[in-house]
């Protein structure tokens, strides 16, 4: 169960395996092979996990109660278990009163910080339409479910029964959807042409 529990603090930090890896000195795949326990870390590498993450690690690999007695703030949060698992949505259908995911490629790991207040899952980005938004193509994007947003926000929107990623702007009863690359043009619908299932609150980068 160790590796579960790295990918859980890791995700606290919203640190992607690169960077941790980076951290520790190793290579992406030798940190990704300890969240997968396909390899088990040495004791130097278990003190370096422990100072990157700042928490006891005795709690991760050891045999001591989940239950501490007296936690710093940081270990606190992990040991009460806020977290929550949230849908990857390969696919969604969208009905004129429902929203319904048709393929879920898995689940994610997330603070519960991050999604106080709404119903949340997340999308994969497709394509490079919002590349200078830092968003890439595979990145997981975490959506909290709503029907509208402000202006310049970025969206997740229902297209010819497609869900894309855009700037979405309101002029009069038309909807601007903007892409984040100038190789793109802007598109322009009716208000109720298409819907909005969701505003952009994160993106995961995978690298």
């Amino acid at each position: 169960m160790y590796g579960k529990k790295l990918k859980e603090l890791r995700l606290i930090e919203g640190w992607t395996q690169q960077e941790v890896a980076t951290k520790l000195g190793v290579s992406k795949q030798t940190y990704n092979h300890y969240e997968n326990e396909k390899r088990k870390p040495g004791l130097e590498m278990i003190k370096k996990l422990a100072e990157v993450y700042q928490v006891n690690l005795d709690r991760v690999f050891g045999n001591i109660s989940e239950t501490p007695t007296k936690v710093n703030e940081k270990e606190a949060e992990y040991v009460t278990n806020e977290i929550e698992y949230l849908p990857i949505v390969g696919q969604i259908a969208c009905g004129p009163t429902k929203v319904a995911y048709e393929d879920i490629e898995g689940y994610e790991v997330v603070p519960k910080d991050w999604i106080r207040g709404g119903e949340f899952f997340f999308l994969r980005a497709n394509g490079d339409s919002m590349i200078n938004a830092r968003i890439n193509h595979g990145d997981k994007l975490l959506i909290r479910r709503q029907n509208s947003v402000e202006n310049g926000e970025i969206a997740a929107v229902m297209i010819n029964d497609e869900a894309t990623l855009k700037k979405v702007y309101k002029s009069d009863d038309t909807l601007i959807l903007q892409a984040e690359n100038s190789k793109y043009e802007p598109i322009f619908v009716k208000e109720g042409d298409i819907r909005i299932i969701g505003k952009l609150k994160k993106a995961i980068l995978e690298f």
